[in-house]
This record gives C-alpha cells, sequence and structure tokens, in this order.
C-alpha cells in the first residue's frame, strides 16, 4: 500500500466516524451468537435509521405483498446483511455531507452513485451467484475515495480534473489521478473501506472498480461493479455509445458471465425507469 494513501485516509479519519447504529449492526452480523432480534433491538434504538428501514421495506424494491410496519419484520423480510449494507450506506452519505468540498456537487455524486449501484444490482441478479444487495452497497460506495481526495487534497484534486477536460485523448480521471498524485480514488477508498474493516467484498469492489483484474477474493463483484460503472455513466447521459464512457474490460464481461450490447441496452433502460424510486429512497429526493 502507497504509504501516502494511507497517510490520506487517517487524516479524513478524524473528521469522518461511522455512527454507533452501524457499528453495532456489524458487530451483530458478524456475530455467531447474534439474533435476528438483537439486530432489530440494535435498529431500534435509532429513530432516524427505524424510518430509512421501514420505507426501503415498504417500496417497490422489494415487493412485498403486505405491509411491513415493525423493526423485527422488515429485519427478517430483509435479511440482516441488507439491514448492514443499508446502515453502512447511510452512516457513509451522512458522514460525508459535512465535508466541506468545493470540486463536485454532493447531489450529482450520489446521484452517479445510485446509478452503478441500481446497474450493479441488476447485472448481479443476472450474473447469478452474487448477493445483488450486496453488490448494490458496494455500487453505492465505489467512488467514496473520490470524496477524501477532494477533502484532503483539493488543489490536486483540481489539477487531476482539468488534465482530463484539456486532453483530447479520453483520458478518464482515474488515470489523470495517478499521473498528478501517484494513485487514484479507487485505491483510497479500497484503503478506507479496511481500514473501516468493511466486509471485505465491498473493500475490494471500491478499490478495483477499474481494475477488476486485481481482484483476487470477489473478482465477479468487482467486475460487476466495473461495468456497472460505465453503465451508470450511459444511463445518466442517455446514450448506450460505448465511445461516450470509459472503455469496459472484456475480461469483466468474461468473470461474470454474460454478453455485452443486449445486456447493455437492457440495463441501462431499466436504470433510467428505477432512478426516480431509488432517489425518493436514498436522497430523500
Amino acid at each position: 500500500m502507497n504509504p501516502n494513501i494511507a497517510e490520506l485516509v487517517q487524516g479524513v479519519q478524524g473528521l469522518v466516524t461511522l455512527p454507533d447504529v452501524f457499528i453495532r449492526i456489524n458487530q451483530l452480523v458478524e456475530s455467531p451468537d447474534s439474533s435476528m432480534n438483537d439486530i432489530a433491538a440494535a435498529v431500534a434504538r435509532d429513530p432516524s435509521f427505524t424510518v430509512r428501514l421501514l420505507r426501503v421495506a415498504n417500496s417497490p424494491f422489494y415487493g412485498f405483498s403486505s405491509s411491513i410496519d415493525t423493526v423485527p419484520k422488515a429485519v427478517s423480510v430483509i435479511g440482516t446483511s441488507q439491514v448492514r449494507n443499508l446502515a453502512l450506506s447511510t452512516a457513509i452519505a451522512s458522514s460525508f455531507a459535512g465535508l466541506p468540498n468545493s470540486l463536485v456537487s454532493m447531489e450529482n455524486f450520489w446521484r452517479h452513485s445510485l446509478y452503478c449501484a441500481l446497474a450493479a444490482r441488476l447485472l448481479a441478479r443476472q450474473a447469478h451467484k452474487c448477493d445483488a444487495e450486496a453488490v448494490f452497497t458496494a455500487g453505492l460506495l465505489h467512488d467514496i475515495g473520490e470524496l477524501v481526495i477532494f477533502n484532503r487534497l483539493p488543489e490536486r484534486a483540481k489539477e487531476a480534473l482539468q488534465l482530463v477536460l484539456d486532453d483530447a485523448e479520453g483520458l478518464t480521471v482515474h488515470q489523470a489521478e495517478r499521473q498528478v498524485l501517484g494513485f487514484d480514488h479507487a485505491q483510497v477508498g479500497g484503503e478506507l473501506a479496511r481500514q473501516w474493516k468493511l466486509p471485505s467484498l465491498l473493500e475490494e469492489c471500491i478499490g478495483c472498480h477499474h481494475n477488476p483484474g486485481e481482484a483476487t477474493r470477489h473478482p465477479r463483484e468487482a467486475a460487476i461493479v466495473h461495468i456497472a460503472n460505465a453503465l451508470a455513466v450511459m444511463a445518466e447521459l442517455d446514450t448506450l455509445a460505448h465511445e461516450d464512457v470509459s472503455p469496459i474490460d472484456p475480461l469483466a464481461w468474461e468473470a461474470i458471465g454474460l454478453q455485452g450490447d443486449d445486456v447493455i441496452e437492457s440495463t441501462v433502460h431499466e436504470v433510467q425507469a428505477e432512478i426516480a424510486e431509488a432517489e425518493k429512497l436514498f436522497l430523500g429526493k
């Protein structure tokens, strides 16, 4: 690990901390001795997270036929891992909301992240043998390293963004970051996930989303987030043209066992159909 990355992440950790509700839920999910009731009790101690959990449980995202009106029932039908994922997503979004940042609109940042999360979940369902909800969370958090760089190294980040704007050959943001900083936001995000002791799937998907071939523990899931990142941009730009987005590693398609163009078109259109409801749920719009 580049020592500069570790120092950067340690610096931001003094400003951004994960709230107690996530830490407690994470401990319970990881413990073989905890029960669903223990997790429900931990959720119930946080009124704002309780409201969000019930909103998600009753949304078209899950499509349950009956109303879910209690925390234990919500935990039961959604599952403990997804409750943890939801707590994590909420915790990180709220934790970074207060960090000063003049380089990117937080609304645009989280909207792109949500597009990526939706695309990742759709691809995971088609690829099978993947936890679609965990991959959704990985997609939602894939660019978290950008916020660290924007906050800690704003002038260098601006320099990297300017390189992208000035380049006529299609230089990507992560390539420009490597030129300017010696590392990129994916590496920073992966290190943040490691230091926060997040599940290894999230750490690797975040850290390898631009270079899925480097993933060793969760290569299929990292490949999904890599592809989803490009499809998210397509959905945002309302295009299916490959040249409008960063190149997708052909080996990523091979890793998930899907073919390209038909999957791209159907996924982009479905993400566009889902984004309004997802924004209401996760961005409070």
